[in-house]
């Protein structure tokens, strides 16, 4: 059994993990050099997660789920069998969390009681689903930053309905025009030819030398496209690198689902991330509005920057920006890019930080953004927490209560 296989040189790939044929080959009880099972190994057992803990005089014993064989296959093994250090660190953190959480001690009993031992269990399912989970993001993901997942607040798993992608999904009907005509600059920053993009589109140069936004917050970035002359390290090209730090998505402990913080520093005026998903018309997104304010969730980005014509709808289809949450004191700032495509109606909806952001603070923006309508701009989001429709529809809409917790909260989302 191989994990792919090659026939007159085609490539055909198998919808099973290299895990999953090596368990498949220990239960059948087969070697396969190719998946490095031999003789020598095909009765190595390896620990999937633990189940339960009793201690028996002064011996500890851990019921074990044994990786590729079935629950009813699992046994009790001493403390000095197990060889897995971190699952066993594992059990014990969530045990006394847990323990902590019922009743107010960490120490454990010599024997769980059965709902006790059931949540370690669903704890360890869960965390196994959240590894696949971030593998799966992270073998989808085409930018630099790596994606961590973490809950140590509940027992939910993954999203079910949310596809990961990394760059703008057109919906039906709708073209992305591509650029014609690129920059002809030696030095795009010190010897724009022209202006450079900027300067053909009548704008400013967006970025300093370290990369950093230095335009205020309304005006349209135009970066360097496919047809310019410069490289792939012109100081005008930013945005298009897509998302270079590494970042987490975690359940937060206050009743706001899902969120985003950064594991790296964050510079004042750095590009963070884009806000990705399926572009739809502003007729289509009135009519998933209304489905999803009976839902109570919502991933509606008007496109609004010339006029309110198109809608990002990132409820499915989405990159990390689907779990930012919404803060009165946001770290992040939308700005308007324009790379490949032009055409003013359909920006692309770029981040950057307002202000440094420390390593493991949360990601927010402000999900009833405007900005001075000198500055050309209304950008606004409808919000994940069951506003739907349009900005500005003329429909009565609920208040929402806000749960960002800063000092300047408005109380209310919207």
């Amino acid at each position: 059994v191989l994990s792919g296989f090659l026939v007159l040189g085609c490539s055909v790939c198998c919808k099973s993990s290299w895990n999953q044929l090596q368990d498949l080959c220990r239960l059948a009880k087969l070697s396969c050099p190719a998946l490095g099972i031999s003789k020598r190994n095909l009765y190595d057992f390896e620990v999937e997660y633990l189940c339960d803990y009793k201690k028996i005089r002064e011996q500890e014993y851990y019921l074990v789920k044994w990786r590729g064989y079935p629950d009813s296959e699992s046994t009790w093994e001493p403390r000095q069998n197990l060889k897995c250090v971190r699952i066993l660190k594992q059990f014990h953190k969530d045990l006394e969390r847990e323990l902590l959480r019922r009743h107010q001690r960490s120490k454990p009993p010599r024997h769980l009681d059965p709902s006790l031992a059931n949540y370690l269990v669903q704890k360890a399912k869960q965390r196994r689903a959240l590894r696949r989970w971030e593998q799966e993001l992270n073998a989808k993901r085409s930018h630099l930053g790596r994606i961590t997942v973490e809950n140590e607040v509940d027992l939910d798993g993954p999203p079910r309905a949310f596809v990961y992608i990394n760059e703008y999904r057109v919906g039906e009907g709708i073209t992305l025009n591509q650029v014609a005509v690129g920059c002809e600059c030696q030095d795009c920053l010190w010897a724009p030819a022209g202006g450079c993009c900027p300067g053909a589109s009548l704008h400013k140069f967006a970025y300093n030398d370290q990369g950093q936004v230095r335009l205020r917050a309304g005006l349209p970035i135009y970066e360097c496209n496919s047809r310019c002359r410069c490289g792939y390290d012109c100081p005008n090209r930013v945005v298009q690198k897509g998302i270079r730090y590494d970042l987490c998505i975690f359940r937060t402990d206050d009743g706001r689902g899902w969120g985003v913080r950064t594991l790296e520093k964050i510079r004042k005026n750095s590009f963070v991330m884009e806000y990705v998903g399926e572009i739809i018309t502003s007729e289509e997104a009135e009519r998933r509005g209304q489905i999803y304010d009976r839902q109570g969730a919502t991933y509606l980005f008007d496109l609004d920057y010339v006029e309110d014509v198109y809608t990002v709808d990132a409820a499915y289809y989405g990159n990390i920006s689907h779990f930012v949450n919404h803060s009165c004191d946001p770290n992040l700032q939308v700005y308007n890019v324009f790379i490949d495509n032009l055409d003013e109606r359909l920006p692309r909806i770029a981040f950057f930080a307002t202000r440094t952001i420390r390593a493991g603070e949360e990601l927010t923006f402000d999900y009833n953004m405007q900005v001075d309508p000198v500055d050309m701009e209304s950008t606004r989001m409808d919000s994940n927490f069951g506003l739907a429709g349009l900005p500005g529809s003329p429909k009565k809409r609920v208040r929402i209560e806000c749960k960002c917790g800063t000092e300047s909260c408005r109380k209310y989302l919207f």
